[in-house]
């Protein structure tokens, strides 16, 4: 007896609908499984069987041939075993004949019956609605994610017994309840009132989260360049629906979703370590899975410790930093994973980390070159802003120096200059269809960045004795235009011009 089964498997973070084909017919008993799968889905002939038969459900013994379809599309992940289980029920009669018609069905099944959660079942839901389903039937902890999408009904189990008797009553046809709805509240967990002096780094990341500006911070250990790039996260805007669903569902893929809280609300802050391998940060396997930078998505990736990566790693990020999204091809077919992240670096400007103290540090001249070479020149072009910072004094540290911009420089005050230049930006920007100065293409930066006459003098003369490549000069450009954004102004002029030029320490000396 045929029976067929609506499910999907993931491919990156897209959803791909899989038709779970089961078919019971008499011959040498056994189960066979076809349609390029892993190890992970051939184990579930084995899940299911004993499923069914600790819940004394007799499986006679006829051939079983399973085939998941499209056969083309790699099959991975444990939440074919439910659809299999399904349909297997059916052809045995346990379930009536049709009743999954138009019903997606996701979920692994424990040896006891018990229906455990997956990963993709935001993406796989959507997929559902898309393709005009009537509904979902999803694990009992992946319910409140899949209630997330509207326009289709999604119902949670716990195990094979409430599987059955959602079938047979057809529960995702009875009027539903209030669904939860997500909210997006920001949490602001650290204020950069807190840091002492660094005036120069705080200017820094505000205009890297107004413009969405790459940040290099460099300074000796202990200056506060970590306590900088954690607080950065709150000077950007809130998440809007639809960016919250998109991060929501990239952590959906990656198994990192909260079961107190099944969706993203604030934006996200990657910290990985500085021995993480370009597979991790850029997303890999040989089904690929996202990254640090896809899970940086919105949000900001802190790398601390850069000349201390492994080389191989940071130019993965090149391509990425342009592109706003990773691409990794592999056998199966070619993945590709967005990557629109606010990249924060910090470094020691040497081995020792004091240069250029000589009261402290002690490496010498060709030791501090090799140390900051570590990092290409083609990397940094594509850093917008370098910012050194210093350890603060005793009376900074201890609050005897009164800081008079304490209040110009907390985090409130702060993020309403960024979303006061970011509603300029948007603004000037609808045409085109982006949403950052950052992301202003070379093409454009005529048309946006326009500048007074002694700006242009100004740019020009350090284009040529800082022997500036085009994309550094362009990237000047576009964080002049934030400069001018948060200063109200229309046009471009030699201030900002000269503040952005400031950002480019790594363009000059030992860089070289």
């Amino acid at each position: 007896m045929y029976t067929s089964i609506l499910s999907a498997t993931m491919q990156g973070i897209r959803a791909i609908p899989v038709q779970v084909e089961v078919d019971v017919s008499p011959g040498l008993p056994g189960f066979s499984m076809v349609g390029t799968v892993n190890s992970q889905v051939r184990e579930a002939q084995d899940r299911v069987r004993t499923s069914l038969h600790n819940l004394e459900i007799p499986v006679p013994p006829r051939r079983i041939t399973i085939n998941l379809s499209p056969a083309d599309v790699p099959k991975a992940g444990t939440g074919f075993d439910l659809p299999i289980t399904a349909a297997i029920l059916e052809s045995l009669g346990q379930l009536p004949k049709g009743g999954l018609e138009s019903v997606m069905v996701t979920g692994e099944v424990g040896l006891d019956g018990q229906i455990k959660k997956v990963r993709g079942v935001l993406a796989m839901v959507e997929e559902a609605r898309k393709s005009g389903c009537q509904g979902c039937i999803v694990p009992w902890e992946n319910r409140r994610e899949a209630q997330m999408i509207q326009g289709i009904r999604s119902v949670g189990v716990r195990n094979l017994g409430e599987f059955m008797r959602t079938v047979r009553e057809r529960t995702w046809e009875h009027p539903e309840k209030e669904r939860e709805k997500m909210e997006i509240a920001p949490e602001i967990t650290a204020d950069f009132r807190e840091i002492k002096g660094q005036t120069a780094a705080k200017r820094g990341a505000l205009l890297a989260a107004a413009g969405f500006h790459n940040i290099l911070l460099m300074g000796p250990p202990g200056s506060g360049k970590t306590m900088v790039a954690k607080r950065i996260p709150g000077l950007l805007p809130a998440l809007s629906h639809e960016e919250a669903m998109e991060i929501t569902s990239i952590y959906s893929v990656a198994g990192l979703l909260s079961s107190k809280v099944p969706w993203v609300s604030n934006r996200p802050f990657r910290s990985p370590h500085h021995t993480i391998s370009p597979q991790a940060l850029a997303g890999g396997g040989k089904i690929p899975m996202p990254g640090e930078i896809t899970l940086a998505h919105k949000g900001v990736l802190f790398l601390d410790e850069l000349p201390e990566m492994k080389r191989e790693t940071l130019e993965i990020l090149r391509q990425p930093l342009e592109d706003g999204e990773i691409h990794i091809a592999r056998v199966g077919g070619r993945y590709s994973f967005p990557a629109e992240f606010l990249l924060v670096g910090a470094m020691n400007p040497c081995p020792c980390g004091y240069y250029p103290d000589r009261n402290r540090c002690d490496c010498g001249e060709h030791e501090i070159k090799r140390y900051q070479q570590r990092i290409s020149q083609a990397f940094l072009d594509r850093m917008d802003i370098c910012v050194t910072t210093n350890a603060a004094t005793y009376g900074e540290f201890r609050g005897e120096i009164p800081d008079s911009d304490s209040i110009q420089w907390s985090t409130e005050n702060m993020r309403k200059e960024v979303e006061r230049a970011r509603l300029i930006q948007k603004e000037r920007l609808k045409e085109s269809g982006i949403c950052y100065n950052s992301q202003i293409p070379p093409g454009e930066i005529s048309t946006y960045c326009k500048t007074s006459e002694e700006a242009e003098k100004m740019l020009q003369g350090a284009f040529e004795k800082l022997h500036l490549s085009g994309r550094a000069c362009n990237r000047i450009l576009r964080v002049a235009r934030t400069a001018a954004d948060l200063a109200g102004k229309e046009q471009i002029e030699e201030e900002e011009i000269a503040e952005a030029i400031g950002y480019r320490s790594f363009d000059k000396h030992s860089w070289k």
